[in-house]
């Protein structure tokens, strides 16, 4: 028998036979007990918080005292504090004041202990009073979240219907949570803010007192949105039914994928990755455009003389072209757009990826899948046997893709792949690093490119000052600094949203394999030997390419320092 009704049965407030009744309907209705005693009229919610005062001596307190606005932020989590109907009055170091109406519920007082790792200090109110202020709060959360959603977004997701049936972990943990229409609203929100300000990657991120949305737009991280942290879980797994991922499991990194429909004519994929962090699980979404891979070759940048190096390579019967740089530095968009341009009908292209980013009609895509077995060597010995003309593996991270993917460029075959290093000449030394044997590096590679991303200034863009000196230090030649240009910095408009920069343009360093470079390799060579030789044959570095960028007004000075080296 609950303990409220054993209280009132000793205090002769209640009979035996009206306790075991009450206890029975609470039973069969699936209600707390509570609710059951004050629906019977046996006693009144303000009676019944006097007794509980003077029985277990906690102190009474009036609710119609507070305010939503006046009670401390994110203290419990909001989920508990409606499952427990308890409410965070106050804290003071490591004591907080919680308001119940039934001081006999220890489950709820111990979940709350173990969440807030602070003394809970009891405060009795009126039942009736508690539910209208935990409907206020509820209330006023849904709210906020309703003014961060704005008026309905006109998208859908493909297959939704399929993806949250499919998922039986969704019935398990609350359809009304993953379909919570606020919730569907934000998220929609957020894809389509993140969509319009041309962002590549979306943020979610749960912390101890405050949610943040942060949207990555050209490069870096902005912060977007701050809604509710009581959503978190929600919002979750909203994004885990439309991404087919388990919703039920929140211990383990989970990934997974979704397609948004903007339009008719355009369609988004979404990769979903999610990490278990300390305050919950943080999501990111990155978003991948095919219609990026599609744009042509002269929109990402290239110079005139290092578009016909890149085309003269890839347009060759066999060999390797490898594209190097760090995370985020265009590496894909390259190899798809080089990929795009050699997709015709009489030629076979096998990818190999991990994993496929931009869905390109006509290619042969595959995901690896270490778990499974079908690593990269695993797919590219298959490929081998699939009669390619082309093979692109995503990376090579180790010798064994290497030696596959330079025997299958020494057999006839054109493979592109990709390489974390510095510059061009480093990735030679790279290879030869991971026991690749320096003969067949240099019977294979035919061209490397280092690539890097800076922001392209925007249209509103001002000539600025910049000294003499600067100029010089930053790697420009005396012979170039006549007086006939001018370098050009952000200024920021409607546009640009403020910043001064719109999109992105690439900065690269195309460095063919030539015999004498071919002659270095052989002779077990280092990378400070191949760059010293592929400078005399006319090979601009990255600041080099970069600085050329400067003078055509594309980009500042500040970001070509910021993203190369010299």
């Amino acid at each position: 028998m609950p303990g409220l009704a054993r209280a009132l049965m000793q205090a002769g407030r209640l009979t035996p036979a009206q306790a075991d009744a009450l206890q029975k309907k609470s039973l069969a209705d699936k209600l707390p007990f509570i609710d059951t005693l004050l629906a019977s009229n046996a006693i009144h919610a303000r009676d019944l918080a006097l007794f509980c005062s003077e029985t277990f001596a906690y102190p009474l307190m009036d609710l119609q005292a507070f305010s939503v606005e006046q009670l401390p932020a994110k203290i419990i989590d909001a989920r508990l504090m409606q499952a427990q109907r308890v409410v965070a009055l106050a804290k003071r170091g490591n004591k907080m004041s919680v308001a119940i109406s039934d001081p006999t519920n220890m489950q709820a007082l111990d979940q709350i202990k173990f969440q807030t790792e602070s003394s809970v200090e009891p405060v009795i109110v009126a039942h009736d009073a508690l539910l209208q202020l935990l409907a206020n709060i509820n209330r006023s959360t849904e709210q906020s979240l309703n003014d961060l959603a704005g008026d309905d977004q006109d998208i859908q997701f493909a297959e939704e219907e399929e993806a949250a049936s499919s998922n039986a972990a969704a019935a398990e943990a609350g359809a009304a949570d993953v379909e919570d229409a606020p919730i569907v609203r934000f998220l929609n929100k957020m894809l389509m803010d993140a969509v319009n300000l041309g962002a590549s990657d979306l943020h979610f991120e749960p912390f101890e007192k405050f949610y943040r949305i942060r949207f990555r737009v050209d490069g870096v991280l902005m912060e977007h949105a701050q809604p509710p942290v009581s959503i978190k879980e929600k919002l979750v797994s909203r994004i885990k039914v439309l991404a087919k991922l388990d919703i039920s499991e929140k211990r383990v990194p989970q990934d997974g994928r979704m397609r948004l429909i903007v339009s008719p004519t355009k369609t988004i994929d979404l990769r979903v990755s999610t990490l278990p962090t300390l305050f919950g699980e943080k999501t990111v979404m990155r978003i991948l455009d095919a219609t990026q891979a599609q744009m042509g070759i002269d929109s990402l940048g290239y110079d005139p003389d290092q578009k016909a190096m890149l085309m003269d390579a890839i347009h060759r019967p066999y060999g390797m072209v490898l594209v190097t740089g760090p995370t985020g530095s265009g590496k894909t968009v390259s190899l798809y757009t080089c990929l795009n341009i050699l997709n015709k009908p009489g030629i076979n292209i096998s990818t190999a990826e991990d994993p496929a980013e931009i869905n390109l009609p006509g290619v042969n895509q595959v995901n690896v899948n270490d778990r499974a077995g079908l690593t990269f060597p695993v797919a590219l010995k298959s490929f081998l046997r699939q009669d390619p003309d082309i093979i692109m593996v995503g990376e090579i991270r180790d010798l064994e893709t290497g030696d596959i993917a330079i025997k299958a460029a020494q057999t006839g075959h054109m493979v592109f792949s990709t390489l974390h290093t510095n510059d061009a000449p480093s990735t030679l030394t790279r290879l030869m690093n991971m026991g690749v044997a320096p003969f067949n590096i240099a019977s294979s590679v035919i061209l490397i490119t280092a690539q890097r991303l800076a922001r392209r200034l925007c249209t509103c863009k001002q000539p600025v000052d910049i000294s003499r000196d600067l100029l010089l230090k930053a790697g420009y030649k005396e012979e170039e600094l006549d007086g006939s240009w001018k370098p050009y910095g952000p200024v920021g408009c409607e546009r640009c949203n403020g910043g001064g920069y719109k999109g992105r343009v690439g900065i690269y360093q195309i460095m063919p394999i030539t015999p004498a470079i071919e002659a270095i390799i052989l002779a077990h060579g280092n990378s400070m030997q191949i760059a010293a030789q592929s400078e005399a044959e006319g090979v601009k570095s990255l600041r080099q390419s970069g600085l050329v960028k400067v003078k055509n007004g594309l980009t500042s000075l500040e970001e070509v320092l910021g993203c190369t080296n010299e």
